[in-house]
């Protein structure tokens, strides 16, 4: 078997918790090297890299990689695993993860399988285990050890939190010709908070009906001790950044509480937050899917409920 190499990302100057938890399983089914790579993110990159568990750690810098340009990315990648020869690349089922993976694999010609929960080693090769279906299901997939990309879902097991000293490669990304580095001048504006790391996700859906109505949220989970999140609609209307939103073009959480106010539950969503500890939701809809993944539901009125509820933990805390 090759080496395991894994794409990292960043939060900051620390590796993000999926890019661990990556290295920890890379770690487990190793049977040789285990390199991290790291593509962009600044000076940032370096400092990250020199704690992680990893024998080998690149960082790739240089103007061609401030910002995401998939074309340049895949050349970068494409380049360290054709020196790498490795049995698998994983990714994080991120925005980059799944953009970036999917080119490897049509570049390179290996298997990719997306959504992976699980993977083991089994007779010269992988077996995956991949959410179908909006997370209703799991599939498992056969690849090849002599190459297979797999982008996973955070979450689906934990880091050991183990750091190394590997040697950190710096490595300078050029242009190629007919590639165009875009430069953002404006970007959307970033996270205030980091919803994967909340014990208490208070998530609003398109049931709050005017964004007027956030302050609701934000009182109820100052109250609770919780973080605002949302699902899609909300975002799409421009009421929460992106980087409140839960599901599957947002992000997985597993809070130990997911209070779901006004979210109907389509299944893009639900594959974000079905694994919380205990999920509690509120819907004017008897017949909202969300009730499905729901330990405890009631059929209310949302705008009612939120301020009631609000006024009693605050009594009680008092």
């Amino acid at each position: 078997m090759g080496p395991i190499v894994v794409v990292g990302e960043l939060d900051g100057n620390r590796l993000q918790d999926a890019t661990k938890e990556l290295l920890t399983k890379a770690r487990e089914l190793a049977d040789g090297q285990v390199p991290v790579v790291v593509v962009g993110f600044g000076a940032g990159a370096q400092e990250a890299l020199a704690h992680a568990d990893a024998d080998e750690a690149i960082a790739v810098t240089g103007s061609a990689v401030e910002s995401y340009n998939p074309r340049v990315y895949e050349m970068v990648m494409h380049r360290i695993i054709a020196d790498k020869t490795p049995s698998a690349v994983l990714l994080s089922n991120s925005t980059l993860g799944m953009d970036l993976g999917a080119s490897l694999a049509a570049l390179t010609g290996q298997p990719m399988v997306a959504y992976a929960t699980g993977i083991t080693h089994e007779d010269g090769h992988w077996v995956v285990q991949s959410q179908v279906y909006g997370g209703k299901l799991v599939a498992e997939v056969e690849a090849p050890d002599s190459g297979a990309v797999v982008t996973v879902v955070p979450g689906s097991w934990k880091s050991d939190e183990k750091t190394g000293s590997p040697t950190v490669t710096v490595m300078e990304a050029g242009t190629a010709s007919g590639v165009q580095v875009v430069r953002v001048i404006e970007a959307e504006s970033g996270g205030d908070v980091d919803i994967t790391r909340a014990d208490i996700l208070v998530s609003v859906g398109r049931g709050l009906q005017d964004p007027d109505n956030l302050e609701l949220a934000d009182e109820l989970a100052a109250a609770i001790g919780g973080v605002v999140s949302c699902s899609r609609p909300v975002v799409d209307a421009g009421w929460l950044p992106r980087s409140r939103q839960v599901g599957k073009s947002g992000q997985t959480v597993k809070p130990k509480l997911y209070l779901a106010f006004g979210i109907s539950g389509a299944p893009e969503h639900l594959q974000g937050m079905k694994d919380s500890e205990l999920i509690i939701a509120l819907n004017s809809d008897p017949n909202a899917p969300i009730f499905e993944v729901a330990h405890y539901g009631a059929t209310v009125d949302i705008l009612e409920f939120m301020p009631a509820l609000t006024e009693r933990l605050r009594g009680e805390a008092g």
